[in-house]
Parts: structure tokens; sequence; C-alpha cells
């Protein structure tokens, strides 16, 4: 880097949207929380809602909740981090997962529209991240299966 002082940042590459260290809600910082975002999988797939902090199935099922850009399921376990293109990704091989979170209360079932934009044009993702909805779709497929049943 000569040349360049210290004081002077190197903005990242365009395109890199995979940095763990950059942690915003999805489509960048000026996401409004009451804004609905769809979430959709490598495939184009729409598979889900991000809104007012929360994670729902395209069927209005909640399925987690965000905090910055990371995901946790409804009982507090991390999912991954959601991607500047609107997809729910994590390492493929995670060596220290963030802390499991106190889950807020169950939100309202949104009103979910039948039909939503198509995806923008997805790139291929590096060999290290995967499509959380693609790789463990059947965690979402019922939700009511993975809380603990009752005594």
């Amino acid at each position: 880097c000569r040349g360049i002082s210290p004081a002077v940042s190197i903005a990242r590459p365009p395109g890199d949207h995979y940095n763990a260290k950059d942690r915003q809600p999805p489509g960048g910082p000026a996401l409004d929380k009451r804004t609905m975002v769809p979430i959709y999988r490598s495939d184009g797939e729409w598979v889900g809602v991000y809104e007012q902090g929360h994670l729902f199935t395209k069927d209005g099922e909640w399925v987690g909740f965000v905090v910055g850009r990371e995901a946790f399921d409804t009982s507090g376990r991390y999912l991954g981090f959601l991607s500047d293109d609107r997809r729910l990704l994590r390492q493929r091989t995670v060596t220290k997962s963030p802390a499991r979170r106190r889950p807020p209360e169950r939100p309202a079932r949104p009103l979910i529209p039948s039909t939503m934009p198509l995806a923008p044009m997805l790139r291929g993702l590096p060999y290290q991240i995967i499509d959380v909805f693609e790789e463990y779709a059947d965690r979402f497929r019922y939700v009511s299966d993975t809380k603990p049943d009752m005594d």
C-alpha cells in the first residue's frame, strides 16, 4: 500500500457482500425496519420475508429474528447472516457460532402478499458460504418440530 496513509480507509471491493464484519440489514444500511423485504434462495425462489427485525416464511410462519445482520431461529440459535442480495447465508464450517440469544416475543403474523418481485440476478457463492434455505430446507418446513416437546 505504497503512498496510502494509514488514516485513509480502503473501501471493500464491489460485490464483496459476504464480509462477516459488515453486519447491516439486507438491502444496505438504509433499510427501514417497517419495510417488508423478500428473502430468496440461491436458485431465485422466493422463500420468505424480513419485516420489523423478524424472518417469516412465505406462508407467514415465524422462523426467526435478526440482530444487525445475524439471524437466529425462534429458540435463539444462530442461523446465519442476511446478505445484500437478500439471501440467508452462513459459513460452511462455523468454528465458533455467536452466543445463543434470548428470543423476543412471538410477533404477529404479517400480511404476506401472494407474490413478490422476481429475485435479482444472484451471483454464485464461494465454496465456504452456503445458502441456509437450500442446505437446511427441512429446518424451515415444520417449525413446530424444532421446538422441544412439553413433558
